[in-house]
């Protein structure tokens, strides 16, 4: 004969159910919450954004571009398509938060290294200065080796104009001299369409901590 279940044997399994089933039905939601979100330029502090962009909202993509890397190779978005980057604006003679950037740079770097998915690249934004063989120095220095990690130089118009309508990255209108260009102290992640996923501030470790695990986010998506 069998054996009776007691109400609180039964309460019990009731609410093993009630859980799993709940467990179920947000399951669609966490994922959700999961993903990191896509800027638009009005996402943007518009000061880092240029003023005929400052209003647009939906997709934005990182507009093509052609610079030239520390071995003297041509770069272009070809060269990232496919990728999960991270992306910044430095220059080699830069005393104040460039070191800063650089190291946190080569730790993301060395956490990926083996990362066939993950890429950095690294604009100058005096190219006058920072040509292919003072990129190369540089390069050497912080374990910067291509093509994971791009070190671009090249026509700085070209490059800020990539700062201000792609990745706004630069705080003021640039009128050719070093100091009218304030580059920000910003990582960007790039996703592999070319979209702005997330911005982190490249001088603080816990900011880079973040976003070393929202690398991994952006990566659970193409799975």
């Amino acid at each position: 004969m069998a054996e009776k279940q007691s109400p609180l044997s039964n309460k019990i399994l009731i609410l093993g159910l009630i859980i799993v089933v709940a467990s179920i039905a947000s399951y669609p939601l966490f994922k959700k919450e999961m993903r990191l979100r896509i800027y638009s330029p009005a996402d943007v502090n518009p000061e880092l954004v240029d003023e005929t962009m400052q209003k647009m909202k939906g997709e934005h993509l990182i507009a093509d571009f052609n610079l030239t890397n520390q071995d003297g190779q041509q770069i272009t978005k070809k060269d990232v398509e496919g990728k999960i980057y991270v992306a910044d604006f430095f220059f080699t003679t830069c005393g104040n938060i460039c070191p800063k950037m650089a190291f946190q740079m080569e730790r993301i770097n060395e956490f990926y290294k083996d990362d066939q998915d993950i890429m950095f690249v690294s604009h100058s934004v005096t190219p006058e200065i920072d040509s292919v063989p003072t990129l190369k120095k540089y390069a050497i220095e912080h374990n910067a080796i291509a093509p994971k990690w791009q070190l671009l130089t090249g026509d700085k118009d070209h490059i800020y104009e990539l700062a201000r309508k792609s990745y706004f990255s630069a705080k003021i209108d640039w009128k050719g001299d070093l100091g009218d260009f304030i580059h920000t102290e910003n990582f960007c992640l790039i996703d592999k369409e070319g979209r702005i996923r997330g911005y982190y501030d490249g001088t603080n470790t816990d900011d880079v901590n973040t976003l070393i695990k929202e690398i991994k986010i952006l990566k659970a998506e193409y799975k």
